[in-house]
């Protein structure tokens, strides 16, 4: 099936077309007609699938049908976390550019004010994490009485996370007459009695996500501490590494940095993600690709396009929370049977992530010790929702400390200002290492 099967407006035909997609993955063939019509949806997918598509393109397309302009919130798509939030609105604006609709992303951890303003101002497409989205419904700043669409994102997470009586405070002021979109990588029996509360007989759909890599990718890991990442991928470059090579960073914001640095070494790097125009991304890909840019730094929104057949080497500067999106980034090296290496920088808050990804992919990942920024000492820490490390005991204070959006209550300081204290070290070696 092509996207040009699905019926989709010119619009957003044209701008898909722009992202470099052609086909549909399978959450996104069966899920977008059923959507376009209206229905409930239950999906059982991981981040990595395709399913942010997958809701957000049919959202745009019926909304866009309403003529009438109004300012009141339409659509609220619920997620547990800042950073797949600004993912989520980063594919929604890219999705629909060239429709007249408002979107907007909100998130706890930082000053509300441009945030309100935002919303003063009318938006159609709500992107928010619990805690933010509580708070501003608290101090009458927004209403959900004229909701038309709600999604919840990555559901299990919100239960492991603690914000599932949050969800359901937020549901219980949506309107009763609304089309309810369900999203989960797993369904646990609280999650699954959660949809079953919500959802009006809706249409199933179960994707299994990605979870092998290529035999012809060699992998590895390298153990540093977080202030060290620069000067060791700047140490590979320059010593161990003469072919270009795509980085990968969590962030907009790490991406440029990472760049600047490369280039305050005399390495040429450029950065794309969802905040570089459209041309901009092209432009810094054409380099990439031509020899003329030595290094791209990407997020994984802005990556995916990027299909290089002679590419050798990926670098994870960080591990993203969602294992399938290791599988799929070292998958842009290693293509087509040839040879390719992936290296990934560890710290402290890349552990789990790198315990949880030799899980998905069935094997362990050798470590490299032998370069100057090695360390046997790394000790799990944790993200909060805002991607920051999550302080001694905090995961104990409840969601609304997690959530960002509420007053920390606890007058109790940490015993120390490491992130690692509470957290027991697991027995692997691998993951905790002693001097």
């Amino acid at each position: 099936m092509n996207f040009t099967d699905l019926q989709l407006i010119e619009p957003i035909a044209k701008a898909i077309q722009e992202q470099g997609y052609t086909n549909p993955t399978p959450i996104q063939e069966r899920s977008i007609p059923e959507i376009l019509e209206g229905k409930d949806f239950l999906g059982c997918a991981q981040t990595g699938t395709g399913k942010t598509a997958a809701f957000s393109i049919p959202i745009l397309q019926n909304l866009s049908k309403n003529k009438v302009s109004n300012n009141y919130i339409k659509a609220l798509i619920l997620t547990p976390t800042r950073e797949l939030a600004i993912q989520i609105e980063e594919n929604i604006n890219a999705y629909g550019k060239y429709l007249p609709l408002k979107q907007l992303v909100i998130f706890g951890g930082v000053k509300q004010g441009n945030q309100e303003a935002a919303l003063k101002k009318g938006v159609d497409i709500l992107v928010a994490t619990p805690g933010r989205l509580l708070d501003f419904i608290a101090q009458g700043i927004i209403s959900l009485k004229n909701l038309e669409i709600f999604v919840l994102d990555e559901a299990d997470r919100m239960l492991d996370m603690g914000f599932v009586h949050d969800v359901k405070r937020i549901i219980k002021l949506l309107p009763q007459k609304r089309q309810t979109l369900f999203f989960s990588a797993t369904m646990p029996g609280e999650i699954q009695k959660l949809a079953n509360s919500i959802l009006n007989n809706p249409v199933k759909v179960e994707v299994t996500p990605v979870s092998s890599t290529a035999d012809t990718i060699k992998q590895s890991v390298y153990f540093v501490e977080k202030e060290n990442k620069l000067n060791l991928l700047a140490h590979i470059l320059k010593n161990d590494i003469s072919d270009s090579v795509l980085v990968f960073a969590r962030t907009k914001h790490g991406a440029d940095k990472i760049a600047r640095k490369l280039q305050k070494d005399n390495i040429s790097a450029e950065a794309i993600h969802g905040n570089k125009s459209q041309n901009a991304r092209q432009n810094a890909l054409n380099n990439f690709k031509s020899g003329k840019t030595r290094v791209l730094v990407a997020t994984d929104i802005a990556a995916r396009g990027i299909d290089i057949d002679e590419l050798k080497f990926v670098i994870n500067f960080e591990l993203s929370d969602v294992s399938e999106t290791y599988v799929h980034r070292i998958g842009r090296t290693g293509r087509a049977g040839a040879e390719g290496t992936s290296i990934s920088f560890v710290d402290g808050l890349d552990l789990l992530n790198l315990k949880n990804t030799e899980k998905l992919i069935g094997k362990k990942i050798p470590v490299i010790k032998d370069h100057p920024f090695h360390t046997d000492d790394l000790v799990i820490q944790k993200r909060d929702s805002n991607n920051k490390p999550v302080p001694a005991g905090a995961e104990k204070q409840g969601p609304k400390q997690a959530s960002g959006g509420q007053k920390n209550r606890s007058k109790k300081k940490p015993s120390s200002p490491t992130a690692s204290v509470g957290f027991k070290k697991p027995k692997n070696k691998n993951f905790t290492r002693k001097k």
